[in-house]
This record gives structure tokens, sequence and C-alpha cells, in this order.
């Protein structure tokens, strides 16, 4: 049975691709480019706590704060690596990390194939967001085991950092 996460933007329902992962899945590898135009793989953080952030874009508000907030975190959490995907391009990820000041977290792009997102349950599909990606966080313990989701039910709203916080320091 399909599984997905039930998600709205301005109280509108979207569409998402894929299956919704739950607590205790293997986090599907994957494969997406860095600022530097790097390939980078789930493998490449191994032995690392992950949290996946992912949001539809940088260049909107709430994306800006999520980001910019994990930043600031992730500073006091040790052996814990913050990967936030989007669709936007790596030039762009690039540009705004560095008029921003952001260099805790690891911005990714999955512009090149749309397997993340649909892997992960959070490509939407149509509307106007169609091809980005839905606001949702994973925390990927070592072993590459899921210990957190959330699939933020409004897209606008933030997620619920304590939580994601919480489940990446246990």
């Amino acid at each position: 049975m399909k599984r997905t996460a039930a998600v709205t933007l301005k109280g509108n329902p979207v569409d998402l691709k894929g299956r919704a992962l739950q607590v205790g899945d293997a986090a599907p590898e994957f494969s997406l480019q860095d600022t530097g135009l790097g390939e980078v793989t789930l493998a490449s953080s191994a032995g690392k706590t992950r949290i996946i952030a992912t949001i539809p874009s940088l260049d909107t508000s709430t994306c800006h704060m999520e980001t910019k907030r994990f930043n600031d975190e992730v500073k006091n959490l040790s052996n814990v690596e913050v990967l936030v995907v989007s669709m936007d391009l790596p030039f762009g990820q690039k540009r705004w990390c560095g008029a921003e000041g952001v260099e805790n977290v690891k911005t990714l792009s999955a512009h090149r194939c749309t397997d993340f997102g649909s892997d992960y349950g959070v490509l939407i599909s149509g509307g106007p967001l169609d091809r980005c990606l839905c606001r949702a966080a994973f925390v990927v313990n070592p072993e590459g085991q899921v210990t957190y989701v959330e699939y933020v039910s409004e897209i606008s709203k933030e997620p619920n950092y304590e939580a994601i916080l919480a489940a990446a320091k246990s």
C-alpha cells in the first residue's frame, strides 16, 4: 500500500510523489550536487547523524529562516551533519550561502534528477510548486536508519526544530 504524507500549501492539498518514509526505514541512498558541483551521497557522511531538511527554495522567507536556524543550531551538535536539500541550482545556493554567511550546513541541489524527491516522498507533483520539494525533516542515524520523520503539514510553516534536534542528539 502506498503511503504518502498529507501536505498543504496555504490550505490547498499538495500531491506528492513517492512513499512517505517512516521511522525505522533504511534511508534511501541519493546523489545530489553541492555548491561546488561535486557529488554528495548519503554514504558521504556515513558514521555521522544526519539531519536532512527538504525545502521548496532558499529564496522564500520560511526556507531562509529554517536554513539559518539549522546553521546556528548545528554548531551545538557533535557528530551531526545538516543537509538542506532543494531544487535550487547549486550556483544559487552558493550565492545565497555566501550572502547569508551560512557555512555550517550543506546545501544540496536535487535539480538533476527527481529520484531523491520520490525516494523521500517529498517531490511535489502539479500546482504552483511542481517539481519542488515539500518541507520535511528526517534524522538518519550513523548506521543509515531513519529515526525521525516530519512532513510539515503546511509547507509555509517551519518544522518542529526542538523535536528534530532532540532526535539528532539521541
